[in-house]
């Protein structure tokens, strides 16, 4: 059997999967950022009439996932597999959106990197012919990773300039076999990187060395410049992790040039209240399915490049004093 793997960490693929079909919602502060003509639909109450925002949060995230279908002619029963993942304990979002679409469901986490997981994974289930169509989908809400990773927003904890924004939102959409869209042509899953930084205040700076890691990787492997994409997109480094990513890549001779751009700078603009940028699983997602397929489906570039990121720390590994484990996984989309 032919190999699909390109280098060391680089799996490829030819005519297929195909994005055939996205659909992205975000939060109030979301839409009031530069990028909200790109996002499908913008919320006008964050909760959504719920009693928690951990359930608006899964009818969010169950909200995208019916659009995305829909906007495809496509019922549950069409698809194979469910490849989800949120930032909450147990995946929980996830889970429950699993629950009322009742098909085979795959769990995962990578943190803010789970979109690009959930990418790659769908990826391959469609490339072996296990599936000819795979729905995938994240969601993220600023108010339940601020209770579950930082302090309840009641307590108004005044955050550092380091610290980064959740993006309430979720991005959800469907990989097919066949049919009209860009296609992911190539998936770099990344490793665990660790440099020893504690600071749970300042992921970025965490996650940057992983997201060199897996770009350097991917380049090396497909044997290409960073100029081989027209946009090259980091998922949630936010300022201060987009600025030691470049410090880092500088140092290692890499020139990344000025189609790098990364999705948590790019979100809310230069707003200070949202310290360093955006950041959750959302991030990612929905600056994808929106800014990023709409340049690809206008011919306004022609590669895309995202590179999300995660930091893999939970709240007993800081309160023990941990460092915080990383990783980043790269997917190539062509127009």
């Amino acid at each position: 059997m032919a190999t699909r793997r390109v280098g060391g960490q680089t799996i490829f693929f030819e005519d297929l999967p195909k994005l055939v079909s996205a659909h992205t919602i975000v939060g109030k502060n979301e839409g009031q950022g530069p990028y909200s003509e790109y996002f499908d639909e913008i919320l006008e109450d964050d909760l959504l009439g719920q009693p928690t925002a951990e359930k608006a949060e899964r009818q969010i995230l169950q909200q995208a996932v019916e659009q995305a279908l829909s906007k495809y002619g496509l019922v549950p029963q069409d698809i194979q597999y469910y490849v989800s993942g949120d930032l909450l304990n147990q995946v929980i979002s996830a889970v429950f959106s699993a629950r009322n679409l009742a098909i085979p469901f795959l769990g995962i986490f990578s943190a803010c990197g789970t979109f690009a997981q959930s990418l790659g994974l769908g990826s391959i289930l469609l490339h072996g012919g296990f599936a000819s169509k795979v729905l995938v989908a994240t969601s993220s809400h600023y108010q339940t990773a601020e209770r579950q990773y930082r302090y309840p927003i009641e307590l108004n904890i005044q955050h550092r300039p380091t610290n980064q924004h959740t993006v309430t939102g979720a991005g959800a959409c469907v990989l097919s076999a066949d049919g009209e869209g860009p296609k992911i042509t190539h998936v770099t899953f990344g490793r665990i990187v660790d440099m020893g930084l504690k600071d749970p205040n300042d992921m970025g700076s965490a996650m940057a060395p992983a997201a060199f890691d897996t770009l350097e990787k991917h380049l090396k492997d497909i044997e290409c410049s960073p100029d081989h994409y027209d946009l090259i997109l980091t998922g949630d480094l936010g300022r201060q992790g987009f600025k030691m990513l470049k410090i880092i890549a500088e140092k290692k001779g890499l020139a990344l040039g000025t189609n790098l751009q990364d999705g948590g700078v790019l979100i809310y603009g230069e707003d200070p209240k949202y310290g360093a940028g955006a950041s959750g699983a959302a991030c990612s997602a929905v600056m994808t399915l929106g800014y990023g397929l709409s340049l690809l489906r206008e011919g306004k570039i022609r590669r895309l490049l995202l590179v999300g990121t995660g930091a893999l720390l939970n709240q007993l590994t800081v309160q023990q004093g941990d460092s915080i484990p990383t990783i980043a996984h790269a997917v190539a989309i062509e127009a």
